[in-house]
């Protein structure tokens, strides 16, 4: 019989930097590979603009990736954007605990971890809200965690906009995320 040992924040911080992107979710080491053009455009024009809703009204701070989540002992996230009312949070480490937002956008190699382990893991650790980008599918789903699941509270495809009614106004141009 054989024993697993669970990974800790210790052994994710030392791991080697080799260029990977690591996440620990449940004690498990996860691995993906850096991400394409396409992602990389959604996650940046949509950070800016949270950053700028967030920020300039007093709600809380948006961070980008590579930005360490330690949501538990056994659970260190990269989210590729996440959002913290909470300035307690915010550590030497990273983000101390369940964020108020986190953002993943779909690549290739990540859609079924994105949409399962991971939505899971979040929802688990009192992530209040869920949103995933489709590059491909020029999608956002903007999701609440309610009695134990992720129940979706808006959606937008192509130029639409898209209002998440947490943050009225909060508008998000999807044209700007695949231009």
């Amino acid at each position: 019989m054989s024993t697993r040992t669970k990974l800790t924040y210790d052994d994710y911080a030392a791991l080697p930097d080799d260029g990977k992107r690591y996440e620990v979710l449940a004690g498990e080491l996860h691995m993906t590979p850096s991400p394409g053009f396409s992602h990389q455009r959604a996650v940046g024009q949509l950070f800016r603009q949270l950053a700028q809703f967030f920020e300039e009204n007093g709600l809380g701070m948006a961070f980008v990736a590579p930005f360490d989540v330690i949501a538990g002992r056994h659970d260190v996230f990269v989210p590729d954007i996440t959002v913290v009312c909470d300035p307690s949070q915010i550590s030497p480490r990273g983000i101390e605990g369940a964020p108020t937002l986190v953002v993943e956008v779909l690549s290739p190699s990540n859609r079924g971890y994105d949409r399962g382990l991971k939505a899971r893991r979040y929802l688990e650790m009192n992530v209040q809200h869920y949103w995933v980008v489709d590059p491909d599918e020029q999608h956002l789903v903007c999701q609440r965690a309610e009695h134990g699941s992720w129940v979706v509270v808006a959606e937008g495809h192509g130029h639409e906009t898209v209002r998440d009614p947490s943050w009225p106004d909060l508008t998000i141009d999807l044209a700007r995320l695949w231009k």
